[in-house]
C-alpha cells in the first residue's frame, strides 16, 4: 500500500505528528509526507517517512500565499502520480482538513481519513472526533488508528527523530544545558533580558550554558550568550540541533520547534510556556516537563501572534532565578 501524511504547518506541529507517521509506516510499503515549507525539515528527521512533497498551501501559516490555480493543479497533478492508496490528513483542533481532503479526491486518493467536527460530505472516508484533553501527538495517533493505522507492536508513541550527528565539536566537552531564546512568534517569546539573566544564574550555579538559534537569530544568542555561554547561534541545521540538544542536561526554551525537537531526542524541558495556546495539547510531549508561566494570563486560548496584554506579564513575571532552579530539580530527577 502507498500512504499519504499530510501535515501542512510548522517544524513543531510535524514532529508531534511522528508517532502516527510510524503508525500509517508500519502498515504501508511507502510513507510520503505532504508538508509546507516551515515543516520540511522536520519531515526529513521523521522515521518511517519514504518521501517528502512540499507544499505551501493557501489556508496555512501566518502569511498564507494567494491562491493560484496552476500552482493547485500542479499539486493535484503531483498527487495523482502518486498513486496513494490512504490519506491521512492531521490538523490542529482549531484547523479544517477539507480543502486538503478536497485536493486529494480531486486527486483520486483511494480513502482520506481526518479529524474534523464539519460535515464533510464525500470529502472523507473517516472523519474522526477529537476525544477530550488530548495532546496533539495523542490526537494525530488517534485519527491514525481510527483509519486503522495503529502502531506497530512495542512503539511507546514518544516523538522520535532519525539519529543525529555528534556534535562534540560545537558543544565542547561536559555537561551543559541548553537555552534556545526564539520563538516562532513574538508572544511566545521570555524577553532578552531575562534570557540572559537566566544564562547568567545558570553560570553562576556552575552550569555549562549553550545557547541556540537559527539563522537570523544572530544578535539574539549574542546578546543573551553574553560571553558566558558558548554562542550556536545561525550555526546548526535542524540535525545538528537534534545533536546538540540530545546530550543536553536539560533544555530551556519556549513553545517553539527547539523544545518539540529536545523532546524527540528524550532531553527534558523547562518550558516557557505562554498560554496564547494550551500547554495540555502543545507541552513538549513524552519527557520530564517542568513549565514556566502564568498559564491563566489574559492572553490565554487566543492564539496571539504579538502579546496583547503590556508588559508580557505571562512570562516576563519567570525569572531566572525560577528557571536555574526548574533545571536543578530535573537534573536531579534525571539522576535518581
Amino acid at each position: 500500500m502507498r500512504a499519504l501524511v499530510v501535515r501542512l504547518d510548522s517544524f513543531g506541529d510535524v514532529l508531534l505528528a511522528g508517532p502516527a507517521v510510524r503508525a500509517v509506516a508500519a502498515h504501508a510499503g511507502h510513507v510520503t509526507l505532504l508538508c509546507g515549507p516551515r515543516g520540511a525539515d522536520a519531515a526529513r528527521l521523521l522515521p518511517g517517512v519514504d518521501e517528502v512533497l512540499v507544499w505551501e498551501a493557501p489556508w496555512e501559516g501566518f502569511d498564507p500565499p494567494p491562491v493560484v490555480p496552476a500552482d493547485v493543479d500542479a499539486l493535484i497533478g503531483r498527487l495523482r502520480a502518486g498513486a496513494y492508496d490512504a490519506a491521512l490528513v492531521l490538523t490542529s483542533y482549531h484547523q479544517s482538513p477539507l480543502p486538503t481532503a478536497l485536493l486529494l479526491r480531486l486527486a483520486g486518493v483511494g480513502r482520506i481519513g481526518a479529524e474534523s467536527v464539519d460535515h464533510a460530505g464525500r470529502l472523507l472516508d473517516v472523519r474522526h472526533r477529537r476525544r477530550e484533553g488530548r495532546h496533539e501527538a495523542e490526537a494525530a495517533l488517534d485519527t491514525a488508528a481510527a483509519m486503522g493505522f495503529q502502531p506497530p507492536p512495542g512503539d511507546d508513541g514518544r516523538l522520535r527523530v532519525l539519529p543525529p550527528p555528534d556534535t562534540g565539536g560545537l558543544t565542547g566537552n561536559g555537561p551543559y544545558v541548553v537555552l534556545h531564546p526564539g520563538a516562532s512568534a513574538p508572544a511566545r517569546a521570555w524577553s532578552p533580558h531575562r534570557c540572559a539573566e537566566a544564562v547568567s544564574l545558570l553560570a553562576d550555579a556552575g552550569h555549562r550554558v549553550v545557547v541556540t538559534g537559527g539563522p537570523g537569530e544572530e544578535d539574539l544568542t549574542r546578546h543573551v550568550a553574553g560571553g558566558l555561554a558558548v554562542d550556536l547561534g545561525g550555526r546548526t541545521g535542524p540535525r545538528t540541533l537534534a545533536g546538540v540538544l540530545r546530550l543536553a542536561d536539560v533544555v530551556v526554551s519556549a513553545n517553539t520547534g527547539p523544545a518539540h525537537l529536545a523532546a524527540a531526542v528524550g532531553t527534558p524541558v523547562v518550558s516557557l510556556f505562554a498560554p496564547v495556546v494550551p500547554a495540555a495539547r502543545w507541552a513538549p510531549y513524552g519527557v520530564p516537563v517542568i513549565l514556566l508561566g502564568d498559564q491563566s494570563a489574559p492572553c490565554a486560548d487566543t492564539r496571539a501572534l504579538t502579546c496583547p496584554v503590556p508588559g508580557h506579564p505571562c512570562l516576563d513575571e519567570v525569572t531566572g532565578q525560577d528557571v536555574v532552579r526548574a533545571v536543578h530539580k530535573l537534573i536531579q530527577e534525571r539522576h535518581s
